[in-house]
C-alpha cells in the first residue's frame, strides 16, 4: 500500500507531461491537485502505518516503511510542493509548462520513495530518479546554451558523490547478506566503515556540502520554483535526511561521526561567508541551504538526528518562500542583481511576507527555525565548547546574509519593477510565510514534550549568547547591505573553490586524456603504421622492377614469346594424349562392366537343374585348386 505514496505524483506527473502544454489553469489544478493527494497518502500512510514489499529478484526485496521522522518528512514534501507548483504555473513561461510541472510531480515521487525506502536498493532507485530529475529540470531552458551545461555540472557532481551509495550497498550485500536497513546493524569493520563513509560521500554530494558545494550555483540557471522545491523539499534536503535516517546504525564506524561534524561545521562557516559577500539574490540563497545543511549535518553528528529533522522541516519553511520571492524580484527587475532591486514601496505585500521567511531564516524568535537552531546549538554545546561556539557563529552569519538579502531586495531602494507578480504568487508565498509563522508552535513546552525525538537539555547563558550574536549578525547584515559594493567579488564564488576544482580537476583530467590521446597515436598506432609502411615500401620496389623490366622491351618480349610457345605444346600434348588417358580408362571400365553385367544376367535363367550345374563346376575347380595348391 505504501507503494502509492511515491508512484502516485510520479504517474501523474508523466501523464501531464504527455498531455502537453495547455491553459495555464489547467494545468495547475492537476498538478496541485496530485499533490494534495499525495498528501493526504502521506497522513494517512503516517497514521496506519502503512507498508510496503516487494520482491524483485532472491536476495532483492523492495521495502518500505516510515518511521516518526520518515513520517514527517512524507508530509513535509507534498506540502512545500503545493504552494511551489502553484507558484510555477502562474510565474514560469507557458512553453513546456506540461514538462516542468510533470517533471516536479515526479522529482516529488522520488523523493518519497527515498524517504519511505528500508532497503538500500528502493533507496538507490529514488535517489537516482531525483538525480534524473534534477537534470532534467536545471536544464528545463534547453534552447540557452548556458542552462544544459549547468544541468550537466550539477548532475556529474551528485553522481561522483553517489558512487559512496553504491559502494555502501555492495559492502551491506557483501558483509550482511542484505540490503534492507536492519542489516547494516550486522556490518562490522571495514564493510561497516565503507558503507557509512560512502553514504556520508553521497549525502554531502546531494546537499552541497564541502567540495560539492559549487554545483548548487550552476543550479540556479534552472526556474525559480525549481530552485525552491529543489532546495527546501527534494535533493538538497534529502542529503541530511539520509544522514539523520541511518545515524543509528553508523555512529559504531570509527571516525564517522566526527567526519560528519567536520564536513556540516566547514561548510556551514564557508557557505554563511560566500552568502554574506554574494551579489546574486539566488545565489545567496544557495550558499544558505550550503550552510544550513551544514548545520543540519552537525546535529546529526553532535548524535541528535530528531533535531536535524526539526530542522529541515523548518528550513524547508522558510527556503521555499525565499526563493519564490527571489523569482518574483528577479522577474521585475530583469536580472539577479541585488543592488538593481529595491521593493519595498513597489511591491509591499510581497516584501512583508519576504520579511517573515528571512526573520525565520535568521533564526529570530519566536518563529519556528529559530527553535531548531537553537537545539542545535545545544547539542553541539553538549559535544564540546568551541564546536558549540562555532555553531554559534553561523548563526551570526545567517542573521547577517538573511538581513542583507531582505534590503537589498525589498528595501527602500525604490526600484521600478519591469513586471507585476500574479496573485497566484503572491498567495503561494504567504502560504509559506504563515508556515514559518505557525511553526513558532515549537517554542511551546507541551508541544516540545509531544515530539517523538530526543532533544539536549539546554542551558539559559547558552541562549542568551546565542540570540545576542543573532541580533548582532543581522545589524551587520543591515550594515553591509547599506554600504553595498556592486563590484563582484572573487570570493563569492565559493571562497575560489570552482576554480580551485578547473584548474586542479578538471584541466589535469584533461591534460591527461590528451597525453593518453598521443600516446594512442605515437604507440598504440605505431604497429598498424609500420604495417602500411611496410607495404607502402614493398610496392614501391615492385614498381621499381617492373620498370627495369620496361627498359629492356625486347628481352621482355622473348620471355613471353617462349613462355607462350611452351603454353602451346603443352595444351597440345594435353589435348591428344591427355584426353585419350582422360577419357579411355572411364570409357573401357564401363565397357567391361557392361559386358560382365550381360553374361551375368544369362545366367540367371530361372531353372534350378542350370543352378546345380553351375554349383558342381564351381565345387569341382575348388577342388582343384586346393589341391594343386598342396602339391
Amino acid at each position: 500500500m505504501l507503494f502509492a505514496l511515491p508512484l502516485f505524483p510520479a504517474v501523474i506527473g508523466l501523464l501531464l507531461w504527455a498531455s502537453g502544454d495547455g491553459p495555464r489553469l489547467r494545468l495547475g489544478f492537476w498538478a496541485v491537485s496530485a499533490a494534495a493527494v499525495t498528501l493526504l497518502l502521506a497522513a494517512l500512510a503516517a497514521v496506519q502505518n502503512w507498508v510496503g514489499g516487494f520482491v524483485w529478484a532472491p536476495g532483492l526485496d523492495l521495502r518500505l516503511a516510515l518511521t516518526p521522522l520518515s513520517a514527517v518528512v512524507a508530509i513535509t514534501v507534498p506540502a512545500v510542493a503545493m504552494p511551489v507548483l502553484i507558484f510555477a504555473a502562474a510565474h514560469e513561461e507557458a512553453r513546456g509548462l506540461a514538462r516542468l510541472l510533470g517533471l516536479m510531480l515526479v522529482f516529488c515521487g522520488a523523493m518519497q520513495l527515498a524517504v519511505a525506502a528500508d532497503d538500500l536498493l528502493s533507496l538507490l532507485i529514488g535517489w537516482e530518479v531525483m538525480g534524473f530529475c534534477s537534470w532534467a529540470l536545471i536544464g528545463h531552458h534547453w534552447r540557452d546554451a548556458a542552462t544544459p551545461a549547468s544541468g550537466r555540472y550539477a548532475f556529474v557532481t551528485t553522481r561522483i558523490g553517489d558512487l559512496g551509495l553504491f559502494l555502501a550497498l555492495m559492502s551491506t550485500w557483501t558483509g550482511a547478506g542484505g540490503l534492507d536497513y536492519a542489516a547494516l546493524g550486522r556490518l562490522e569493520g571495514l564493510p561497516l566503515a565503507v558503507a557509512a563513509f560512502g553514504v556520508l560521500a553521497a549525502a554531502g554530494a546531494k546537499a552541497g556540502q564541502g567540495p560539492f558545494a559549487p554545483w548548487l550555483f550552476r543550479a540556479m540557471d534552472g526556474p525559480s520554483s525549481v530552485s525552491a522545491l529543489l532546495h527546501a523539499a527534494t535533493m538538497v534536503a534529502a542529503g541530511a535526511y539520509l544522514l539523520a535516517r541511518l545515524q543509528p546504525w553508523f555512529t559504531l564506524a570509527p571516525g564517522w561521526s566526527g567526519s560528519v561534524l567536520a564536513l556540516g561545521l566547514v561548510t556551514a562557516l564557508a557557505g554563511g561567508a560566500v552568502a554574506v559577500m554574494q551579489g546574486h539574490a539566488k545565489k545567496l540563497l544557495a550558499a544558505s541551504t550550503s550552510a544550513q545543511m551544514g548545520l543540519m549535518f552537525v546535529a546529526v553528528g553532535a548524535g541528535y538526528p530528531g533535531v536535524a529533522v526539526a530542522h529541515l522541516v523548518a528550513h524547508a519553511a522558510f527556503k521555499a518562500p525565499l526563493f519564490l520571492s527571489a523569482g518574483i524580484a528577479g522577474n521585475a527587475a530583469g536580472s539577479y542583481r541585488l543592488h538593481h532591486m529595491g521593493y519595498l514601496r513597489a511591491l509591499p505585500w510581497v516584501a512583508g511576507l519576504t520579511a517573515l521567511s528571512a526573520l525565520a531564516l535568521a533564526a529570530v524568535p519566536p518563529l519556528g527555525a529559530a527553535w531548531s537552531k537553537e537545539q542545535i546549538v545545544t547539542a553541539a554545546m553538549h559535544e564540546s565548547l568551541w564546536l558549540g561556539t562555532a555553531v554559534m557563529l553561523a548563526g551570526l552569519l545567517s542573521a547577517a546574509y538573511a538581513a542583507r538579502f531582505w534590503w537589498l531586495a525589498y528595501g527602500p531602494g525604490g526600484a521600478t519593477p519591469e513586471a507585476e507578480p500574479h496573485w497566484c504568487e503572491i498567495l503561494a508565498l504567504g502560504a509559506m510565510a504563515l508556515a514559518c509563522v505557525g511553526l513558532g508552535i515549537l517554542w511551546v513546552s507541551p508541544v516540545q514534550d509531544a515530539l517523538p525525538i530526543r532533544l539536549p537539555e539546554a542551558l539559559s547563558l547558552e541562549t542568551v549568547v546565542s540570540l545576542a550574536l543573532v541580533a548582532f549578525g543581522l545589524l551587520a547584515g543591515l550594515t553591509l547591505a547599506r554600504r553595498e559594493n556592486t563590484a563582484k567579488l572573487q570570493a563569492a564564488d565559493w571562497l575560489g573553490l570552482p576554480a580551485l576544482i578547473d584548474g586542479g580537476i578538471v584541466r589535469l583530467f584533461e591534460r591527461f586524456a590528451t597525453l593518453a590521446a598521443r600516446l594512442d597515436d605515437v604507440v598504440l598506432d605505431a604497429i598498424p603504421r609500420g604495417v602500411a609502411a611496410g607495404a607502402h615500401y614493398v610496392a614501391r620496389g615492385g614498381r621499381r622492377a617492373f620498370g627495369l623490366m620496361q627498359a629492356d622491351r625486347g628481352l621482355l618480349d622473348a620471355a613471353v614469346w617462349q613462355v607462350a610457345a611452351a603454353t602451346r605444346a603443352l595444351a597440345r600434348l594435353g589435348e591428344s594424349l591427355g584426353e585419350r588417358l582422360a577419357d579411355g580408362l572411364p570409357e573401357g571400365t564401363a565397357r567391361i562392366t557392361g559386358r560382365s553385367g550381360a553374361d551375368a544376367r544369362r545366367l540367371q535363367t530361372g531353372l534350378s537343374h542350370h543352378y546345380y550345374a553351375i554349383f558342381t563346376i564351381g565345387a569341382a575347380l575348388a577342388i582343384l585348386l586346393l589341391i594343386i595348391g598342396s602339391l
